[in-house]
């Protein structure tokens, strides 16, 4: 049989859309040959390549497994209180804590799907939520309901306190935050801050230590800085490989969704990055991908870890419910 004529064929399929170089079919990654809008495509598909041909309406969502939760902003709150980024949502967005139903892509992505019917219990999860107190009180609410109410009272108490929070930080204490209302925020939100100044404090004594531990061994001679300087200033690392295409292999390898990546001085990479529903941001040695700031405090032993490891240490945190994240995107 001449398998050369099977080279060229062309397939015509519809797939979601996220942005970016790729698309995730049934069955394998493709490569996006021209860029285009997020939303559901047509793909010409030749190959590994997948070229956009015009919007189309979504195919294949009743064969996938359904997920059901309340809304936060542009989550899906479900059970556990596991806040899911939705991925493809209307322009209208659904009210404050409605009920809503998405479907798990292939590739474990939520594509939301539709505004389910609701009941009383999230109109009074919205009163309260607007007057600011807490749900303690009031019978019926289901806990992810709660959980969604949680964050949306959180996130309000955030922009007051000036403080940042990403929703796996706060996961174990969410739903005391909902019992307690706004002074249990407060509380959740001022440890997080201290946890993460401590956090800092930590690495700037690291790199001091490590600045003098340089100096006293004359590691690395002037003159080499400056050539190794010359060589990131042309977009290169001295060796001639900046690392870049090495970090995105570890992340795909470790189970992570790279999304972008920049040079810095000093041989170093900020790579920013996907994994469990949460955007990530750390710096890594372009060289050996050694972990020289996590974005999430590990106690000061960011340089013990290296990129593709990382991944599964931010996992343990999300688990154990110990994740702070120093670094926001």
């Amino acid at each position: 049989m001449d398998y050369r004529k099977f080279l060229g064929q062309v397939e015509s399929v519809v797939l979601p859309y996220l942005g970016g170089g790729t698309v995730d079919s049934a069955s394998r990654r493709l490569r996006v040959t021209t860029p285009v809008s997020p939303g559901w495509w047509r793909f010409e598909v030749k190959g590994r390549d997948a070229t956009p041909r015009e919007p189309a309406e979504p195919e294949g969502l009743d064969t996938l497994p359904r997920v059901r939760g309340h809304s936060w902003g542009r989550r899906l709150v479900r059970e556990g209180a596991v806040a899911e980024p939705l991925e493809l949502m209307p322009e209208e967005e659904p009210p404050r804590l409605a009920p809503v139903s998405a479907r798990r892509w292939h590739d474990g992505t939520l594509l939301f799907d539709s505004v389910d019917f609701e009941g009383e219990a999230e109109g009074t999860a919205r009163i309260a939520l607007e007057e600011a107190q807490p749900l303690g009180h009031v019978p019926g609410v289901s806990a992810p309901l709660r959980a969604a109410f949680g964050y949306a009272l959180l996130e309000r108490v955030s922009r007051d306190l000036d403080i940042r929070f990403a929703p796996a930080e706060v996961r174990g204490q969410i739903l005391a935050v909902a019992e307690g209302g706004r002074v249990a925020a407060e509380d959740c939100l001022r440890r997080l801050s201290q946890e993460r100044a401590a956090q800092t404090e930590r690495l700037r004594q690291q790199r001091e230590a490590a600045e003098r531990r340089e100096r006293s061994a004359s590691l690395v001679t002037e003159a080499q800085r400056r050539v190794a300087h010359l060589e990131m200033r042309r977009g290169r690392s001295p060796s001639g490989d900046d690392g870049m295409h090495r970090a995105e292999r570890a992340l795909l390898n470790a189970g992570a969704r790279p999304l972008d990546q920049r040079r810095l001085e000093g041989q170093r990479l900020e790579v920013t990055y996907a994994f469990m529903g949460e955007r990530f941001v750390s710096i890594v040695a372009a060289d050996s991908l050694q972990v020289l700031d996590a974005g999430i405090c590990l106690a000061g032993a960011d340089e013990n870890v290296t990129l593709e490891s990382l991944p599964s240490v931010i996992r343990e945190a999300i688990e154990t419910n110990l994740l702070v994240v120093t670094r926001h995107v």
